[in-house]
């Protein structure tokens, strides 16, 4: 048994997801040695869970073109890792999905990202993920934190999340598409060696 599966077994053991394994759901996160990006997401939605695919979606869809990576990259590369806030569905919530459970992402990212010293770039998509790993150091407003990404290079790289709710702000912030995206790509095809 390698150090994934045990820290996913300490994971699926924790009785805070108790429930979540006697559903017979086990967390949902890749990791591996060779990892040199982590994709830090907010947390599975119903249909990651159901399918055991996180980004199963059209914000995933958008999320790899972001990327310039093929769905089959995006899932196999040895080189990408997904770390979300949560590794479980949280449930629904008047608006969309209930935000990750707070002190998940802190009991358990520190251990997987020990066990992956190779990882260069970790990505946070939206402000979930942001609050967590750039604290005070994020500015006064998402936006304000996407724009000035060029500072938390090259250890992090923060992100608009790419839902379709987000497609207004898209086209309110074209600077994202002509400054973001092509530093995405190019660290993408970089560290995933395309």
């Amino acid at each position: 048994m390698d150090v994934f599966q045990r820290i996913s077994q300490a994971i699926a053991g924790d009785p805070m997801n108790g429930e979540y394994t006697r559903r017979g759901i086990q967390p949902l996160f890749k990791a591996s040695e060779e990892a040199r990006m982590v994709i830090v997401g907010q947390a599975p939605g119903r249909r990651a869970e159901e399918t055991r695919l996180f980004w199963n979606d059209p914000s995933g869809d958008r999320l790899r073109e972001w990327m310039g990576v093929t769905r089959e990259q995006f899932y196999t590369s040895p080189y990408l890792a997904q770390l979300p806030m949560d590794f479980y569905f949280p449930g629904k919530g008047k608006s969309g999905d209930l935000p990750p459970r707070r002190g998940f992402a802190e009991k358990w990212h520190p251990h997987l990202l020990a066990a992956m010293p190779r990882v260069e770039t970790i990505v946070l998509v939206g402000s979930y993920a942001q609050r967590y790993y750039l604290g005070s150091r994020r500015k006064e407003t998402l936006t304000d934190t996407v724009r000035s990404f060029r500072e938390y290079l090259p250890r992090f790289l923060p992100l608009v999340h790419p839902s379709p709710r987000n497609t207004a702000w898209l086209m309110q912030n074209p600077w994202f598409e002509r400054d973001v995206l092509p530093v995405l790509k190019e660290i993408t095809a970089r560290l995933l060696e395309l």
